[in-house]
């Protein structure tokens, strides 16, 4: 079982410990380390016998207010990310909402429920 990432080509990583903190600096390396986003995506490949053959596309989190490097339109920019690859046909959505948050106040449900109002 390994993971390759399309960033460094070649380089079979074994150590999952290892992936996580790659994940973190190309984060750093393509947003800044002040909570930027970007809409480019970091292709990470996990190879196991063990896996299922999908692509899963981590989106940030729905922001109301900038913080950091962010701009003024954050939440505009972020929704906008987010309905390009959740209004795709084959897409299946996991809107993630905190357990101390009322789900009839959750803004990704609100989102997934506008895409996909049979659920």
């Amino acid at each position: 079982e390994y993971a390759e990432f399309l960033h460094c080509k070649g380089r079979k990583i074994t150590d999952f410990d290892e992936v996580r903190h790659e994940i973190e600096a190309e984060t750093d390396r393509v947003t800044g380390m002040n909570k930027g986003i970007s809409s480019i995506p970091i292709n990470l490949r996990v190879y196991s016998p063990h896996v299922l053959n999908l692509t899963l596309i981590d989106l940030p989190g729905i922001t109301k207010v900038p913080v950091g490097d962010q701009p003024p339109d954050i939440e505009y920019q972020i929704r906008e990310m987010i309905m390009q690859f959740i209004t795709r046909e084959n897409c299946l959505i996991l809107a993630v909402t905190p357990a101390n948050t009322d789900l009839a106040n959750s803004d990704a449900l609100k989102l997934a429920k506008e895409v996909d109002p049979q659920g």
